[in-house]
């Protein structure tokens, strides 16, 4: 863990990167002037910087297959989303005064956004689970592995990717077979063949592959790979399916980003809902 990062929790660090997203590289359209987005130089909290310096400097080809080996036996433990849900609100710390609402109601915020505009009931589903797989957290994983932006590893990464600078300090810029345009891919194989960077996206989308339409698991699995979705990169690893997939990932990404608001929805309202759409869908346990 990087000076910058000591002592500082889970919670912190996760807030900090996703209101560095929100705020500073994609500001909602029509809230700050066009110089200002994507504005690197001057992040709310130092600690952003000091996260992608040391997830841009560790993510590598043979990291990345280590985590998959290590945690997609999904044999942590068998959870309702409900014990999910109450198990991640253990990252909340409450010495921390800039957060007042806890991570159910992030979930909740995102996930009446997307019913509140007449989607499908399987995408709210998605608003209410798609950060879940930051229980690895819990289990013991750093911050810079969890959250932030993902990238394909075993090629050569996108000057697209934020901070993308400090890619320098990994070993797999200098690795002849990574550092190619392709690397050890080759020409729209499809994302499904590519091995991203890890963290909860990826995760949760093993977790959830059983279960849930195509366009849902998408939302899951890419949500965080900006400079897929947002930056128009790596469209040459991508196939048709890809492609036909991509309006789904975008559509779900304003959500994402720009539900939060300071009153939080009323859970114990919502939650008979919520029951009903997690059983319609989901078994009463899930392995994680």
């Amino acid at each position: 863990m990087s000076e910058s990062t000591k002592g500082v929790s889970p919670h912190q660090v996760g807030e900090a990167w996703e209101e560095f997203v929100q705020e500073q590289v994609y500001p909602e359209p029509g809230t700050k002037a066009k110089e200002d987005y994507r504005n690197y130089e001057n992040p709310a909290r130092e600690t952003v910087r000091a996260f992608y310096e040391e997830n841009h400097r560790k993510q590598t080809y043979e990291f990345v297959q280590g985590k998959r080996a290590e945690f997609l036996q999904l044999n942590r433990s068998q959870m309702s989303v409900f014990e999910a849900c109450d198990y991640l609100n253990t990252l909340v710390d409450d010495s921390d005064p800039d957060i007042d609402l806890d991570q159910l109601q992030h979930l909740l915020q995102t996930s009446e956004a997307i019913r509140a505009d007449g989607h499908e009931d399987w995408f709210v589903l998605v608003g209410l689970l798609h950060d879940l797989g930051k229980v690895l957290c819990l289990y013991g994983e750093p911050q810079w592995c969890v959250v932030g932006d993902t990238f394909p590893v075993g090629c050569r990464f996108s000057e697209r990717i934020v901070y993308s600078e400090y890619f320098n300090q990994n070993p797999d810029s200098r690795d002849p077979r990574y550092n190619t345009k392709l690397g050890v891919y080759r020409e729209g194989c499809g994302l499904r063949n590519i091995l991203m960077s890890w963290g909860h996206d990826e995760y949760l989308y093993h977790v959830m592959k059983d279960y849930l339409p195509e366009p849902a698991l998408y939302m899951i699995r890419y949500h965080s790979f900006y400079a897929w979705h947002r930056e128009h990169e790596y469209d040459w690893l991508c196939d048709d399916h890809d492609r036909a997939m991509l309006p789904w990932v975008k559509k779900f990404n304003p959500y994402d980003l720009y539900s939060k608001s300071p009153n939080p929805p009323n859970w114990e309202q919502l939650r008979p809902y919520y029951t009903d759409l997690i059983n319609k869908y989901l078994p009463a346990a899930i392995a994680f």
